[in-house]
């Protein structure tokens, strides 16, 4: 008599299989997207921190009376783009200061025409805690409604 060998799975073995990976697939999830997340806030830490020294370095160029302005001006530039675009050296007779290679993209925020555009902008004049845009470019924030995995609102960063 002769027996016959089967080969391949049962389908109960493949059922067991087909569980395992699917648990392991609900735990994996939360975690991609806590990391997803986290890379995104390390990006607006990293791209806030650019554009402010940026910011910070047209004022001190400003104050060194490197950068021309009047006495109406508050010191800071009107646009981002002022800073990439550059602006006269008014000791070197014209050359000019370039204070960002680019302005850096919110990346929280969605498409827009520029990476200017994502910002929130607040002028000298406006209050800290009711941020506006104006003459200048003081400080720059999110315009995202979220929270940070910190617990503070990404437009608070």
């Amino acid at each position: 008599m002769t027996t016959v060998q089967s080969r391949g799975f049962t389908i109960v073995e493949l059922l067991v299989v087909m569980t395992v990976l699917a648990i392991l697939a609900t735990a994996a999830l939360p975690l991609a997207e806590l990391t997803v997340k986290r890379n995104q806030e390390r990006e607006l830490k990293l791209a806030l921190r650019e554009v402010r020294q940026a910011i910070d370095a047209y004022k001190k160029a400003v104050d060194e009376g490197r950068i021309a302005s009047t006495p109406a001006d508050s010191g800071y530039p009107a646009t981002l783009e002022m800073l990439v675009a550059g602006v006269s050296d008014a000791k070197l007779g014209g050359s000019k200061i370039y204070l960002l290679r680019r302005v850096p993209r919110d990346p929280f925020a969605e498409p827009a025409e520029s990476a200017a555009a994502t910002w929130g902008l607040r002028s000298f004049a406006s209050p800290p805690d009711n941020p506006r845009p104006g003459r200048d470019v003081y400080d720059v924030y999110s315009q995202q409604a979220g929270t940070g995995l910190n617990g503070v609102p990404y437009r608070e960063w």
